[in-house]
């Protein structure tokens, strides 16, 4: 039986912008991401980079209409997954995608702030095009977030816009800008999240993939969290 659980928090819903920036393009967020971009290779090579094994616990940070959640799933069958957004009407879609017989996937939607879980309960933490949609101390603070979250050894992989390698892309990305907002996406365009994930606590943070689109460079980045065990108990 899929699980989902509401911890609305009004004040905090204005703030968030959606994924096509207007809430009455959000059912078209599939359709129009799929024929703009290779939605496909770059998330299909986030999953792979992330080797997720059996039985481990993985958070889909920002997990919007539930694509990726399912590529995780369909990678690693025996994993256990969970979806968190701020958008209730992505995460309906997600649903409506997931059905009701899988055990292993729970979706939650958490406001901007605090993940609700416990220190060190995650082995992996995957998010696909969320960061550039969070001001420079959001960023930070949803980094500092996934770090906390995630056990000793645990890595964060994200997919998201970075550097322009060109300025053909450059000059692809201000369409990017001009639609989610130029203030969350200008580190982005300066190259800066791998630095933002360092000061998050992330140690060995790597470029591990680039991808060349028509809306800008995207670049997928992995973290490792490098904390002992005894740590966590303490935690706990």
């Amino acid at each position: 039986m899929l699980r989902g659980k509401r911890m609305p928090q009004p004040q905090d819903q204005k703030r968030y912008i959606p994924a096509l920036r207007y809430h009455s393009l959000t059912r078209s967020y599939d359709w129009a991401l799929s024929r703009a971009m290779p939605e496909q290779a770059f998330k299909f090579a986030l999953v792979r980079r992330a080797d997720v094994r059996a039985g481990q616990r993985v958070l889909d940070f920002g997990c919007g209409t539930g694509t990726l959640t399912l590529m995780i799933e369909a990678s690693e069958p025996g994993a256990e997954i969970v979806g968190v957004d701020v958008d209730e009407k992505a995460l309906d879609i997600a649903r409506a995608k997931l059905g009701a017989n899988r055990s292993k996937i729970h979706l939650y939607q958490a406001s901007p702030g605090p993940l609700p879980f416990p220190d060190c309960s995650f082995d992996r933490v995957l998010s696909c095009l969320v960061f550039h949609h969070l001001r420079r101390n959001e960023k930070l603070a949803a980094l500092s977030e996934c770090h906390r979250v995630l056990r000793p050894d645990g890595e964060i992989h994200i997919a998201d816009w970075g550097q322009s390698a060109s300025f053909l892309l450059r000059a692809g990305f201000l369409l990017t800008q001009l639609l989610d907002g130029f203030e969350s996406t200008t580190d982005n365009a300066r190259g800066l999240l791998p630095e933002f994930i360092r000061q998050a606590g992330f140690d060995a943070v790597v470029e591990t993939e680039h991808f060349a689109t028509a809306f800008g460079s995207l670049r997928l980045l992995r973290g490792t969290k490098v904390t002992s065990v005894a740590s966590c108990a303490r935690a706990g």
